[in-house]
């Protein structure tokens, strides 16, 4: 076998051993789970998240899962709850407790501190003999049969699936809160994944840019308004309504169609009832509808009313796609 192959080998039984950890977790899901959704989703505190070692490293991903998904987290040390960060913890708070032994000593120094605060305690480990099986109000099964780890020492299965059931907890809470996409955004406003969810046409339109020409104009008044404006395109206004649009391919349609260009006007070369947009709308929405029709540029108008131009390069230079 080549190092190649070697390679490949041994990540394909990685990947492998990992999904069969994760089709198995379904079995376990008992009462438990939904207790615990249901103290979670009743509870009138946060839900803190602990572990310690790799275990933390978990809780802290579920804690951001949680909290962008509308369900109020936070994350603690065990190693450092111990020694002054307990105080986190206040009433009505659910505990959950990541430890795939369950009998780590940081956890069996937490476990009774936490029972002695009053708060529910939930133990996710994959030991339901361990101490904090044992000392929980409630168990997640996350047992793994063996780790992906060639020495099936380093923790590969069983983290995999402590993110696994923090994921489905979330998703069961997003689901009894009746959490929309609305929801999501308020919670991501950064980045692209923010822009996509709030950004509207209007909040890109630029209104010092508004090429318009009328139906009688000359083409040469046209050409001139679509180089001024820099947007490939003018808006053709008749009324105070938009009845087409004169691009700069229209232009050279034009030209190479016709050896004299005396007497054209806006209306013999323009697109009739053009592709438009409201400035509410959003701008993934508008990004889409040039995508599906191959085109650059997007009429902007408000109950009739022209507002101007959106170009493709407005949208990819913010960053939306």
């Amino acid at each position: 076998m080549t190092d190649t192959e070697a390679i490949l080998a041994t990540a394909r039984k990685t990947i492998l051993s990992e999904s069969e950890s994760i089709a198995a977790l379904a079995s376990y899901l008992d009462d438990d789970f939904t207790q615990t959704v249901n103290r979670i989703y009743k509870s009138e505190g946060r839900t803190v998240i602990t572990g310690i070692g790799k275990s933390a490293l978990i809780a802290a991903k579920i804690v951001a899962t949680l909290n962008s998904t509308g369900t109020p987290s936070l994350f603690l040390h065990a190693a450092e709850a111990i020694h002054g960060d307990l105080g986190m913890v206040q009433p009505g708070d659910v505990v959950i407790c990541i430890s795939n032994s369950g009998n780590s000593p940081e956890i069996k120094a937490l476990a009774p501190l936490i029972k002695r605060f009053g708060n529910t305690l939930v133990g996710m480990t994959g030991n339901k003999n361990s101490f904090l099986a044992k000392e929980s109000d409630l168990v997640l099964h996350s047992y793994v049969e063996r780790e992906a780890c060639p020495l099936n020492l380093a923790p590969m299965n069983s983290t995999t699936a402590q993110l696994v059931i923090g994921d489905a907890l979330a998703a069961c809470l997003m689901e009894l809160r009746g959490f929309t996409p609305d929801d999501f955004a308020k919670y991501h406003p950064g980045g692209a994944l923010g822009k996509k969810l709030l950004l509207r046409v209007q909040d890109l339109l630029d209104v010092t840019r508004k090429p318009m020409v009328q139906p009688t104009d000359s083409v040469k008044v046209a050409i001139h308004e679509i180089s001024d404006k820099r947007l490939g395109v003018t808006a053709v206004i008749e009324n105070g309504t938009v009845v087409g649009v004169i691009t700069d391919g229209d232009v050279r349609r034009m030209l190479n169609d016709r050896d004299n260009i005396a007497g054209v006007t806006a209306a013999d070369i323009m697109t009739k009832n053009p592709k438009s947009v409201s400035a509410a709308a959003m701008v993934i929405d508008a990004f889409n509808t040039m995508e599906n029709h191959a085109i650059t540029q997007l009429v902007v108008v408000d109950n009739g009313e022209y507002k101007g131009i959106l170009h493709l390069h407005d949208i990819l230079k913010e960053g939306v796609v």
